[in-house]
């Protein structure tokens, strides 16, 4: 019945419409398609060649229309505009090129329709349907684009993509939306990775917070401990501090002191003895009625942890600083300074060490890096690593290691055969290369292995007589007999 009465309207409306160019004339220039989906068909007279344009916005690409054809000669031509079935209303114009002259044709689907709808209405949704949300403004991930989350009584959603008050993209700023205001935004829902989320969003209406963290007097704290100041302005009726729970242990409030709209909320915290730590604080006031909240958020820097890889690998993803020391193995990016880094205990990949190309870094320089653990679609790794000390590591036969002095602090990377394996449990043995053989005095089976970390390289690689092995270590000299010293286990090929 609504699509009879909106067809009724289009061919009333046809009457007062410019349909009959010099170079081109239609039939109707109001085209209207049922929300089932269908197809409504015109005729187009053309004196020349013709073309068609779809009129494309920052909101809609347009994909959901079909023509039947994109360009024709003169003459008479049927054209048919089809669109699959949609849950909301929706319109596009489309522009026919003849001779120099310009058709316009409205294509309407149903009519435009929005949802007013809670957190947890569109959370519980549909695809592709508009809904309309009032919530406030907890975190803002993304200030160009525009990725921000909105939460309500019901729960939290997240916003991908904002336009601004034109409906361009990329001008999230131009808003001044700040965490604590109350926002209504209208958009079509979408799911990523499982993850509901509104798309590209409208701004109906902001409702600036009443309460607003104009800074901090320090936003990271001392390992020692200390105190920091928030600087707040309120419009409210008093001022609500939250600490989350898991930062109680750490972090009090030491004093409130207010004076008009100016609030001053002291903090202190405790000395951290283990890594990096942060909380994100919530100032509350009201207006009588409803909440008005801002965040701030606090860092306090903690004890650098010495750590095995293995160790590094069982931790979770955060803010504490690791300090690792092992072998670079394998070179992934050397300008990026991407690689493998390898200890006793096992191997992970470093994402961008800080100074890698510019300390001429290579693959089995020893090295001593601080990072934090990320991880990359399931995979650790170290993140915001920077180098912290390297012993560079060079490559030579061993002819040319046994011309150089002594030196427990200059490595070397050689390659030879097993020749003879002297003790299984600590791995010494003797290899050759060419002419020239060297006595190991212990292999182990990484770099930094200490204890019985040392100990079973032979049976745990299966290493045997014939095997060509590569192992980093220094030269030394025990009762005139020159050996290699401090020795770790790169690789090897079987026999």
């Amino acid at each position: 019945m609504f699509f009879a009465a909106l067809t009724a309207l289009v061919s009333c409306s046809d009457d007062n419409q410019t349909t009959q160019l010099d170079e081109v004339k239609v039939s109707a220039s109001y085209i209207a398609i049922p929300l089932e989906g269908g197809t409504n068909t015109i005729t187009l007279t053309a004196a020349n060649d013709w073309r068609v344009e779809k009129i494309v916005t920052k909101k809609d690409s347009v994909k959901w229309l079909t023509i039947s054809a994109e360009q024709g000669t003169m003459g008479e031509t049927q054209l048919s505009f089809t669109a699959p079935a949609t849950l909301d209303g929706r319109t596009a114009e489309v522009l026919i090129h003849c001779g120099g002259q310009v058709q316009r044709l409205n294509i309407l689907q149903g009519l435009p329709t929005v949802s007013n709808a809670t957190v947890a209405d569109v959370n519980a949704g549909v695809e592709s349907k508009l809904y309309r949300v009032t919530g406030t403004c907890t975190a803002i991930a993304n200030t160009q684009y525009g990725n921000w989350y909105i939460t309500d009584k019901t729960g939290t959603l997240y916003i991908y993509g904002t336009l601004d008050a034109k409906g361009a993209t990329k001008n999230f700023t131009s808003l001044g939306i700040e965490i604590g205001d109350e926002i209504t935004v209208e958009g079509p829902k979408s799911v990523y990775k499982g993850t509901p989320q509104l798309v590209n969003v409208t701004v109906v209406k902001i409702n600036k917070s009443l309460i607003k963290v104009d800074s901090l007097s320090q936003d990271t704290l001392a390992v020692e401990g200390g105190t920091t100041t928030a600087y707040l302005t309120c419009k409210g009726q008093g001022v609500s501090v939250q600490v989350p729970e898991d930062a109680k242990s750490w972090l009090s409030i030491d004093a409130i002191n207010t004076v008009g709209n100016a609030t001053e909320v002291i903090f202190k915290a405790a000395p951290n003895t283990g890594g990096d730590r942060n909380t994100t604080i919530t100032f509350q006031t009201t207006d009588g009625s409803k909440p008005y909240t801002s965040q701030a958020k606090l860092t306090q820097k903690g004890s650098i942890v010495q750590a095995s890889i293995a160790n590094f690998l069982a931790a979770a993803v955060g803010d504490t600083q690791y300090r690792l020391s092992g072998i670079i193995t394998k070179v992934a990016s050397s300008p990026n300074g991407n690689f493998d880094l390898t200890d006793f205990s096992g191997k992970t990949y470093v994402y961008k060490l800080a100074d890698f190309a510019a300390k001429g870094l290579k693959e089995g320089d020893i090295v001593t890096i601080v990072g934090k653990r990320g991880d990359y679609k399931g995979t650790p790794q170290v993140v915001n690593g920077v180098l912290e000390t390297v012993n560079p590591v060079t490559a030579g036969t061993i002819a040319e290691v046994l011309t150089k002095p002594d030196s427990k602090t200059t490595f070397y990377k050689i390659t030879g055969e097993i020749t003879n394996i002297a003790n299984e449990t600590y791995g010494n043995m003797t290899i050759k290369d060419g002419d020239s053989e060297i006595y190991i005095y212990g292999c182990m089976p990484g770099y930094g292995a200490t204890g019985d970390a040392r100990k079973g390289l032979v049976a745990a690689k299966g290493l045997k007589v014939g095997d060509q092995i590569t192992v980093v270590a220094y030269k030394d000299t025990y009762k005139n007999t020159v050996q290699l010293n401090g020795c770790s286990y790169i690789s090897h090929v079987s026999k």
